[in-house]
């Protein structure tokens, strides 16, 4: 599966995602990461798919942040270029579970020292050494900092911690639930259609979320208001919530304790 990501005029990115593309350790371990999710843990998917969702929705974000002036964490602390942001972001976005392949639990942590290595070796020859560890230790930091309760310190990271919870469209909630059991969590899940990110006036950012029920408040107030809150774009960003239509759409006939 391709992860067609436009890379606009970046050929640092281009060449990363194409080493990434053909990488096929790096698509086994989304596999392995998708069963121990799915098949073992009962949550929903943490795979292929998810890694394509995130790394487009970050890209978004970093660009629409870009487009309103908004410098980036690597630029001003490491005086690096706006475009070597987006290879962190997509990076981190590419590798951010990778540690799921090993648990669940904690995966966050287990994801770093796997992610160390690979993006050492997709950035090899890309980068000089010196960049190479800055961008990598960039990277490893916004991978730990998705993790819900831990607070984001640079730009790039709260691009990835926010676009990691925008994951949420109908049957694809980042929040775990049993399966084919009745409760807030299951159907939340089922209640949102559609996330889109477009420019703001008053913000670079607008995030709508388009809901068939208002359960799906519980997505965005259990996820997104979390990890909008330990990220470091929130003054950035505004979410409209909303129901199309006229009237809701019925998700459960009968709930019986």
């Amino acid at each position: 599966m391709p992860l067609n990501i436009p890379t606009r005029h970046n050929p640092r990115l281009q060449a990363l995602v194409e080493r990434a593309d053909a990488d096929e350790e790096l698509h086994a371990l989304w596999k392995c990461a998708n069963i121990n999710a799915v098949d073992r843990s009962g949550i929903s998917d943490h795979g292929e798919v998810h890694i394509k969702i995130v790394t487009n929705m970050a890209l978004k974000l970093i660009r629409l942040l870009h487009d309103a002036s908004v410098q980036m964490s690597i630029m001003k602390d490491h005086k690096m270029t706006y475009e070597d942001a987006e290879v962190i972001v997509v990076l981190a976005a590419l590798l951010h579970d990778l540690g799921i392949s090993i648990h669940r639990d904690d995966h966050e942590q287990y994801s770093l020292f796997l992610a160390n290595l690979k993006a050492k070796e997709l950035l090899t020859g890309i980068y000089s050494i010196a960049e190479r560890t800055v961008i990598v230790s960039e990277v490893l930091h916004a991978i730990i900092a998705h993790q819900w309760d831990a607070r984001a310190l640079t730009i790039e990271a709260g691009v990835l911690k926010v676009a990691d919870a925008l994951d949420m469209t109908k049957g694809r909630s980042r929040i775990p639930f049993e399966a084919g059991e009745t409760n807030i969590h299951s159907v939340s899940a089922q209640a949102i259609d559609s996330v889109t990110l477009r420019k703001g006036e008053d913000v670079p950012i607008v995030i709508e979320i388009a809901m068939s029920n208002s359960a799906g408040i519980f997505q965005v107030d259990e996820l997104l208001k979390r990890k909008l809150r330990g990220s470091t774009i929130a003054s950035y960003v505004k979410v409209l919530a909303k129901i199309e239509g006229e009237t809701e759409r019925k998700i459960v006939q009968v709930y019986q304790l």
